[in-house]
This record gives C-alpha cells, structure tokens and sequence, in this order.
C-alpha cells in the first residue's frame, strides 16, 4: 500500500487525507521532518499561503521537502501548495520551496467573494471536464522548460502544471467527488519505497 503525507501545519489537510483514504491509500499527517520518512508522496494542501510558509520554516521542514523534491519525490500541491512549489511568487513575501520552474501570481482572481467553480478539461484525467473550485486562487504567469501545463482557462490561463513527479494545481480537487487527480497523482508516485 503506498503511504502518502499530507502537510498538516494548516489548511485542507483533513479533506485531502479523507479522499486519499476512500483510495484506499494510506495517509499520514505531516509535521514534523521525521514524519517524511517512508513515505511514497507528499501533498501540500490548499490553505492561506503565508501562514503555511512560515510554518514549513518554524517545524525545519523547508529543507527536508526541497531535497526530496531535488530527488524526484513525488510531490502534489493545491492552491497554496502550488504557491509554495514555485520558483518565484509574484507579489507575496514568502519563500517558496522553488521546487518547480512556475512563477505563480497569489490571489490572482481577486479576494474571497471573488472565488468561483468552473469545469475544464484536463486530457491526462479524460472525459468528463473536471469540476475545479477556486477560492482566493493563484494562477500560473510563466512556466519554463520540462513543465507541462495540464489545464487552462478559457482566457488561456495556466491552472494545472506538471513537472517530472510534482503536480500543481490553483485550485482544490480535495473539495469535490471527483478522485481522478488524486489518482493521476497516486500514478506518478512509483511502487513502495523501501521504508
């Protein structure tokens, strides 16, 4: 059974857990470096950006997760998550962990009352479209080399990106039925990793 963490410093990481279960995966919160052992994958959740950053500095985890993402550990992030994966951020002072070459804009939609659902398709999950929630929601404004991007607005707007074994999203598919990008995902994480 592949074991799958969840960053669990603040955010949607109870939901997140929730539907990696009915995956019948098993999923563990995460908090601490030590926790990063034998794990398969890691998501970090949607939630407020900032205040996940800062965190991911204060429990000494920044390191941890950027030399498994150097390794090619399997790493998904929502919302938030996708902020923090990139390489640069737009117009936030956060640190991202630069794992992958996005520069992301944060709340690029506009505030809370701004947040909106659409669907859009995304081949690499197939038919039908995928029912995607937005709220306070960052948008993909440059990706570079090797990254490919999985789904777009009407406008052209990068939403979804893949780069080797890490998969960002602006928006929140742990707050919805639909399990197929966490199974796009469980797809990318290989077999069992020796514990």
């Amino acid at each position: 059974m592949k074991r799958i963490g969840v960053l669990a410093l603040q955010g949607d990481f109870v939901e997140h857990i929730a539907l990696l279960r009915r995956l019948k995966v098993e999923a563990l919160s995460v908090r601490l470096p030590r926790e990063l052992d034998g794990l398969d994958g890691l998501i970090i959740p949607g939630g407020e950006s900032t205040t996940i950053g800062r965190l991911i500095k204060e429990y000494d985890l920044m390191a941890p997760v950027r030399g498994l993402a150097r390794e090619g550990f399997p790493i998904m992030g929502t919302c938030a998550g996708m902020i923090l994966l990139a390489r640069r951020i737009s117009d936030i002072n956060v640190e991202p962990l630069g794992a992958m070459d996005i520069d992301v804009r944060r709340n690029a939609f506009g505030r809370q009352v701004d947040s909106f659902e659409t669907d859009l398709e995304m081949p690499v999950i197939g038919e039908p479209p995928f029912h995607c929630v937005f709220i306070r929601a960052p948008f993909i404004e440059m990706v570079g080399d090797g990254v490919e991007v999985l789904a777009r607005l009407p406008d052209g707007t990068g939403v979804a990106a893949r780069q080797g074994n890490m998969l960002a999203l602006s928006f929140h598919p742990e707050l919805t039925d639909d399990l197929r990008l966490h199974e796009y995902f469980l797809r990318i994480v290989p077999g069992d990793r020796e514990r």
